[in-house]
Formats: structure tokens, C-alpha cells, sequence
């Protein structure tokens, strides 16, 4: 499907969607406990669906229940991980936390587990655990990417993981090693990157009544024999689905973003502080965050914490005085698609003077985009960042491939409506 936008400014109020990353966390803590569990305010995606999917195939109990959300979801879980009887599949879709998120928990469930993936999920590094299979004993069958069958124990003990490839194989491993029956460490070997991310994740496992300890930067410490508390527990909003309406506040309306907490361990909560350093009006009340008209300047943005923030701070820079620069980035080139060359792709098409760099961008700002059309790359956020500065465009903007936003946000072109924007559907 492709979106045809005419080109106009934003305004009123929208509710952030529930974070996808922490609810990819909250669904498997979830599952891992025995008791019965219900996981609230969930944005159902297809990253999230492929989640839910995996944890099915692992033996967990999971069914939709009543939310007391509107238009949110609600899912009950039960039973924990389990064995099946013969060999499991782990469909997962083109979500790379799925992935590597359930490779650890499938080990421990002790089945011999497959995973498949679809679009790039299987160019996606996976090397990091293959390391951790060859010196921990696990058997391991892998093509040139996926799938991948993995089966075997892990045992208690110390693990070295490379911290400047994904905070997902650290994530991955943490939520397993507390069930062991002994201690264990988790050690990265090089300076790690995206470390929120990390932090999402022990956050969550606490709520869930799970302990690690973080002595130092890049070392966890995790007692074994523990179990995950059932109980019922609510998903935060998604500072990074939020950042789209607040740049495009910035670009002649005045967008509210609601449900966005200001006490999170989401690394895309920077979002706020770096439109200020731009020049945004933004404020903030509560759980609320609004963003008005501004005569937005570039600045350095260091991304190495809050990757998923590159394509729209990238757009927003299109249209900004000045040059931004975008340093520390490289990681976003092994996403959905190489988002450093998509964006600049994109918006030199749109008439904005864009330098690629191996691990970032260089970008002058101009006043306004030409329009016209450009590619999704099959990636909701590269879709999202376009079209949340349509409005400074001069004439109709069309994205090809504007479904690529199911991955994450599927209500994105209805909430854009609603906030006054004008985009048509074609076939």
C-alpha cells in the first residue's frame, strides 16, 4: 500500500502506543513465571505478535483478555516455558528482539527449537550467541542467517558477550540465568552500547520479583534459583513512537503526546532534551508532552543510546537551520534495512543536501522539502520519519510501501488523520 499526503500541519492530542520494546519484556517475564499473569495496555504489532507466537510454541499459555485500556489489549499467561513433544518452531517474523530474545529462553525450555525469520531478520548478526554455544556445549545448526536450531543447556556460570553488536544478546541471556541453579556473570568484553536497553530489561525482570546486580558498567551479577512473580502488570508508553508527533508539532501545529512517562528507563526519552537543544518548544506536564511551532536549528546528536531516534531526528534535521550531525550510528545500518543510507536516500530526494558517513550523517537544513515520492524501504520508522515532515514539503508526498508500519505502530495513518493530516490510500 502507498500513502499520498497533502502536505499540512499537525495539531491536537494523541496517545502514545504502548512501548514495544517493554512489552516484548513484560510478555516473557510474564511467561516465564508458573502463576497465572495479565500483561495490560498492550499496542498489538506484528513484532509483538511474533512474540506471543514464540512463547506459544515454548508451551506458554497466552489469550487475549479485556484491557482496561480503550483500544489497547490485555493478554493472560500461564503455565511457563515447557518441553513439547518433538521439535518446537519459533516463527519470528522480522522481529530481531524476538529472536534474539527467545534463542536463550528456547534452550531453557528444552526443546530442540528452530527459528525462522522473514525481510532482513536473517542478516541480522547472530554471532555473539554462536560463541556462547561453542563454549558452553549447546548443538547448533545454522544456515547463512536463518534458520537456525539450537538445542542443549545452558549452565550457571560466566559469560562473555561483545557489548558493541546488540544489547539483545545481554537481554537474552538475563532473562535465563536467574532460573539456573547457580550464580552466574554476564560480562561484555568490549564498551557497550544502547545500555538502556539493558536497563529496560532488569526493570522489568525486577517488577517481576528478579534480582541482578549491576557493579560496574558492562558486568552483571546474577544470583540463580530464582522464579519470576505472576501478577498483573501494565506496558509504559513508547517515548519513540512519540518522538514522530513531536517533531511534527515542531513543524507549524502543537501536538500533544499523551501517556509518555517521565521516569523511564527508555534510552528514546532523550527525545525531549535533544528538540530543546534544536530549539523545540516542548513542554511537558505529567505524562504528557507537547510540542509547538519552532524555528528548529541542527546540532550534534549523539545516537549511540537511543538508536531508533536516528530516522526522525534525521527528517527533522531536513528542515532545520543549519547542519546536524549524527555521529554514532552504525549500529542502524543492521535494522529493518540500512537506515543511515534509507534516510539518506530519502531526503536527498526531497532536495536535502545529505553527507553518509560510516557511522552517522551529516545533513544541511532547508526550509522546505520538494515533495514528490519516495521509498519505505520496508521499515516503519523510515515511513513514520517521512511522513511526520510532510508538512514541509511543497507538494504531495507519496510513500511506497506505507504498511511497513504494522511492524510497530498499525493505528500510525489513523492517528495521523486524526490529527488533521491528509494522506490517501493507493493500491
Amino acid at each position: 500500500m502507498d500513502i499520498c499526503i497533502t502536505p499540512r500541519a499537525l495539531h491536537g492530542s494523541v496517545r502514545a502506543p504502548s512501548s514495544k520494546s517493554m512489552t516484548h519484556r513484560e510478555l516473557i517475564c510474564a511467561a516465564l513465571a508458573r502463576g497465572e499473569s495479565v500483561v495490560d495496555n498492550v499496542s498489538v504489532s506484528k513484532d509483538i505478535e511474533a512474540t506471543i507466537r514464540c512463547l506459544r510454541a515454548l508451551g506458554t499459555s497466552i489469550e487475549p483478555a479485556p484491557s482496561a485500556y480503550p483500544g489497547r489489549q490485555a493478554y493472560r499467561t500461564g503455565g511457563g516455558v515447557q518441553k513439547q513433544e518433538g521439535p518446537a518452531v519459533c516463527p519470528c517474523g522480522e522481529s530481531g528482539s524476538t529472536l534474539r530474545f527467545l534463542i536463550p529462553i528456547g534452550l531453557y525450555s528444552g526443546n530442540c527449537v528452530t527459528y525462522t525469520g522473514e525481510g532482513r531478520l536473517g542478516e541480522r548478526p547472530l554471532s555473539p550467541y554462536y560463541a556462547v554455544f561453542r563454549e558452553k556445549g549447546v548443538g547448533y545448526v545454522a544456515a547463512d542467517g536463518l534458520p537456525l536450531t539450537a538445542e542443549g543447556a545452558l549452565p550457571p556460570g560466566r559469560y562473555e558477550l561483545p557489548g558493541d553488536v546488540s544489547s539483545q544478546f545481554f537481554s537474552g541471556l538475563l532473562f535465563v540465568l536467574p532460573l539456573l541453579a547457580g550464580d552466574s556473570e554476564l560480562v561484555s568484553t568490549t564498551e557497550i552500547e544502547s545500555e538502556s536497553y539493558i536497563r529496560m530489561t532488569t526493570a522489568a525482570m525486577a517488577r517481576h520479583g528478579v534480582r541482578t546486580d549491576n557493579p560496574e558498567r558492562g558486568r552483571w551479577v546474577i544470583p540463580g534459583g530464582q522464579a519470576y512473580r505472576s501478577g498483573r502488570f501494565s506496558v509504559e508508553g513508547d517515548w519513540s513512537q512519540g518522538a514522530f508527533w513531536l517533531a511534527a508539532g515542531l513543524l507549524g501545529g502543537a501536538v500533544a503526546v499523551e501517556g509518555l512517562p517521565e521516569r523511564s528507563e527508555q534510552g528514546d526519552r532523550v527525545i525531549g532534551d535533544i528538540l530543546l537543544r534544536m530549539g523545540g518548544a516542548v513542554r511537558t506536564e505529567g505524562e504528557t508532552v507537547s510540542a509547538s511551532a519552532s524555528d528548529t536549528a541542527g546540532t550534534v546528536i549523539d545516537a549511540e543510546d537511543c538508536p531508533d531516534l536516528v530516522p526522525v531526528l534525521a527528517a527533522l534535521a531536513a528542515v532545520s537551520r543549519g547542519r546536524t550531525e549524527i555521529i554514532h550510528a552504525a549500529r542502524v545500518r543492521l535494522k529493518e534495512c540500512d537506515r543511515l543510507h534509507a534516510m539518506a536516500s530519502e531526503l536527498t530526494k526531497l532536495g536535502a543536501p545529505v553527507e553518509e558517513k560510516p557511522d552517522g550523517l551529516v545533513i544541511d537544513g532547508r526550509d522546505m522539502l520538494s515533495g514528490g515520492t519516495v521509498d519505505g524501504w520496508n521499515d516503519h520508522r523510515i515511513a513514520m520519519a517521512l511522513a511526520a515532515v510532510s508538512a514541509r514539503c511543497t507538494g504531495p508526498l507519496v510513500i511506497r510501501g506505507a504498511d511497513c508500519v504494522k511492524k510497530s505502530y498499525p493505528a500510525f495513518w489513523e492517528d495521523f488523520r486524526r490529527l488533521g493530516g491528509l494522506a490517501e490510500e493507493r493500491d
